[in-house]
């Protein structure tokens, strides 16, 4: 129980106002019966004596707890930073954001979160890490049970435990004592990146996450470009998508789980707004960076504007206390503008055809930012496009159906894609449709107008493991394309349609 209150007192220190810069080690001398105050009677005083036994507490905050060799205290904490005792504790070592070692003789526990253990000495409570391992030596000695929460166990042979032995989720590697650099020095500065020794990882993940925006940009020029005008033309109607996809989605989320059926759209819900996620951190990027590169006579590719605006980034991340500000804001505002835009997208989409006689006056211009490489013609160019939700749903009808046949073989688990590959190109071939497709009345088409070949099928259907390659932002591309086409349509050089009403694709 005591060990309890220490961890709880130490977690309380970490968000205490005085605990942001506090780097001093606080020493409690047990009190005298000079000192008691003369509403205190003696009596209290020297039974708290006595049951401290005459020691000390050492609280670090900030900084390492050391108790060295021959000295005594009545525990040992330390927050942000390691606790180690060499000498007598008769209650317990404990450290939060860091690891604790122990090699004297401890009364109680010796507890670390987000840290290691070592433990080579007598202790009479529990060596419990959370999100770290336990080392005990030849000269250790546990009383209690010896746990390690996602961690390893290690123990030498000469050791002796008392009690249990419990891993929870044993076997994977730790490394969280890499966390600790990043937590004092960006965490409880509120600000995602810092330059400082032990925080290379922290910088090799954010260029990564530039890289990734750049490549973006790179693929998917046109519809970066057009959330970014989305953006420059509709700023507040922008950032009120923002605010209401943040306030909605939690509550989606929950309307879902009560449907029950609904939770199987969850996933797939959870990964279009990662993906939503990162194609807005992008635009926001290549938004800031047009603004910057304005200054020039030469507007820069869409690229070079999400490199200039991720350098700004970065270096607004350095800010104390601004840095998480402008992280937050930039990922929700990019999230509010692509959904905005597919708003936008899908009541273009919803707006009534002109009339014949209108259309036999003015041929209809073509959509802004429509880009294919080979002009519609025959039913590519009349019939309505096929959206997201209609082809998940024809997808998802073809898998169960997939996954029934294989399920009456035996070992064919990880042919279910193959399989799945090779009815697909086959059912386009021969009727333009999966069964799936067929229930839901759509039909693959080439957008020049011919009829789907082999050839066709066959580079449509390997064309959709590179769709499914990075998180199935092929697939979910379909939202955000004027033509709503997926990757393999555009390498394929084919588009999904509605089948005309009363037409048998059987």
């Amino acid at each position: 129980m005591k060990t309890l209150l220490l961890i709880f007192l130490a977690l309380f220190a970490v968000t205490a106002p005085a605990a942001e810069h506090a780097k001093t080690e606080i020493k409690i001398e047990a009190s005298t019966s000079d000192d008691t105050p003369a509403s205190e009677p003696p009596e209290a005083d020297d039974a708290a004596a006595t049951e401290h036994d005459g020691g000390n507490d050492v609280v670090s905050v900030g900084h390492d707890a050391n108790l060295p060799a021959g000295e005594k205290a009545n525990s040992v904490v330390a927050v942000l930073g390691s606790a180690t005792s060499a000498g007598e504790v008769s209650d317990a070592v404990v450290s939060v954001l860091g690891n604790t070692r122990v090699t004297g003789p401890v009364g109680d526990s010796a507890v670390a979160v987000l840290g290691n253990v070592y433990v080579d000495g007598s202790i009479g409570g529990d060596a419990v890490a959370v999100l770290g391992s336990v080392e005990l030596g030849p000269h250790a000695v546990v009383g209690g049970n010896v746990v390690s929460v996602i961690g390893h166990l290690k123990r030498d042979p000469a050791a002796i435990i008392h009690g249990n032995v419990e891993n929870v989720l044993g076997g994977m590697d730790t490394h969280f004592e890499q966390l600790h650099p990043w937590i004092k020095q960006c965490l409880m500065l509120g600000r995602p990146l810092a330059i400082g020794p032990g925080l290379e990882w922290a910088w090799i993940l954010a260029v990564g996450f530039l890289a990734l925006y750049i490549l973006l940009a790179l693929l998917f020029r046109d519809g970066i470009d057009r959330c970014v005008q989305t953006l420059d033309t509709n700023p507040g109607r922008s950032i009120l998508a923002a605010f209401l996809t943040l306030l909605l989605t939690p509550v989606l989320f929950v309307l879902l789980c009560i449907t029950v059926i609904g939770i199987a759209v969850i996933p797939f819900l959870g990964i279009g707004l990662l993906i939503a996620s990162l194609f807005g951190k992008a635009v926001i990027l290549a938004w800031l960076g047009s603004r910057v590169a304005k200054l020039s006579s030469n507007p820069p590719h869409t690229a070079v504007a999400v490199l200039i605006g991720g350098v700004i980034a970065l270096a607004l991340y350095l800010v104390p206390f601004l840095g998480f500000i402008v992280y937050k804001a930039l990922g929700i505002l990019g999230l509010g503008v692509v959904v905005y835009t597919l708003i936008l997208g899908a009541q273009r989409n919803r707006a009534p055809a002109p009339s014949a006689a209108a259309a036999a006056v003015e041929p209809e211009a073509p959509k802004e930012g429509l880009q294919t490489p080979i002009e519609p013609a025959g039913e590519a160019a009349s019939a309505p496009r096929a959206g997201f939700w209609i082809r998940m749903g024809a997808l998802f009808l073809d898998i169960v159906l997939i996954g029934i046949i294989l399920a009456l073989f035996h070992n064919t688990g990880k042919l279910e894609f193959l399989v799945l590959a090779a009815y697909g190109a086959i059912m386009w071939k021969i009727k333009g449709a999966t069964i799936g497709g067929i229930i839901c009345g759509l039909k693959v088409v080439r957008l020049d107008g011919r009829a789907v070949d082999w050839p066709t099928a066959i580079v449509r259907a390997l064309g959709c493991f590179l769709s499914l390659a990075i998180a199935g932002l092929g697939f979910f591309w379909i939202a955000f394309d004027d033509g709503k086409q997926a990757w393999h349509d555009k390498i394929a050089g084919t588009a999904v349609v509605r089948a005309p009403t009363g037409t048998s694709l059987v």
